[in-house]
């Protein structure tokens, strides 16, 4: 087997240099402009980026676990990146509970890292994430989940602009009654903020998120104020501190309705693997 070793920026698209350590067996951590990919033995094991909120504000907003349950868990067992263990042998969480968190956390943050494919910046062989094991996924599972996720907002809008670029208003429209997440979704379109920071202001999901706003612009409802550059870096899309200002501030104890096709596709994952 072929020693992974530190690698800096290439113009190998990430998804191929994913392949190839996936092929050696490597563990470490994957860098992107979008984020960072984690891998152990050859298979992802957590996915981050400055695009989605991280499983711990997924866990704290939907009520599975108490603000003070999750730093409890970060002070004790974070050095040894092992603070998933932690919440279950605390009582905190159910095993299963946060395999499934994970693993949304884990295919939303992919879909970012990998929808545009740009280049790798390095390879940290050996960098552990601080969650700490908890489910393995192979590669190409996270790469085929990352094409459905973009087949499906290409099929409700195939404008890619709209993840990326500040959204608006269309002029004179009047929408009628619309489901309630999408309701929201649009009261947050302001004409400055994107969809990464439309979903930070509520505190969803931004995959989620971005369903619901390709489904308002398929409705003719809001549109990019601007095209988004195809070279923008990620780094200059991450959220940015929202005020409540010009849109109406979100309900906090509203919590985010559940996807129940993504947590039937989670639980088959879970039994296959």
């Amino acid at each position: 087997m072929i020693t992974p070793t530190r690698t800096s920026r290439t113009d190998e698209p990430a998804s191929a240099l994913l392949g190839t350590l996936a092929a050696q067996g490597a563990s470490g951590a994957l860098s992107t402009e979008a984020g960072i990919v984690y891998l152990a033995a050859g298979h992802v094991v957590h996915v981050e980026s400055a695009l989605t909120p991280d499983i711990g504000d997924l866990l704290t907003h939907s009520g599975a676990l108490p603000p003070d349950g999750w730093w409890e868990a970060i002070d004790e067992a974070g050095r040894d990146c092992r603070v998933g263990r932690q919440l279950v042998d605390n009582g905190h969480l159910a095993a299963g509970a946060l395999e499934l968190c994970h693993l949304g956390a884990l295919f939303d943050a992919a879909y970012f890292v990998l929808s545009h494919d740009g280049p790798a910046l390095r390879f940290r062989p050996g960098a552990a994430h601080w969650l700490g094991a908890v489910r393995a996924v192979p590669v190409e599972g996270v790469l085929r989940e990352s094409r459905r996720r973009r087949e499906l907002l290409h099929r409700i809008w195939p404008e890619p602009a709209i993840d990326l670029a500040p959204l608006a208003r269309v002029p004179g429209t009047d929408p009628a009654d619309l489901p309630t997440r999408r309701g929201r979704t649009l009261a947050q379109v302001d004409g400055v903020r994107t969809a990464a920071q439309i979903a930070t202001a509520l505190a969803c999901r931004t995959f989620h998120t971005l369903v619901e706003l390709r489904r308002l612009a398929a409705a003719g409802l809001i549109a990019p104020t601007v095209p988004a550059p195809a070279n923008t870096p990620a780094s200059a899309l991450a959220p940015v501190p929202v005020s409540a200002e010009p849109g109406p501030a979100p309900r906090p104890t509203a919590p985010d309705e559940p996807d129940t096709a993504l947590l039937r596709r989670l639980l088959h994952a879970l039994e296959a693997l």
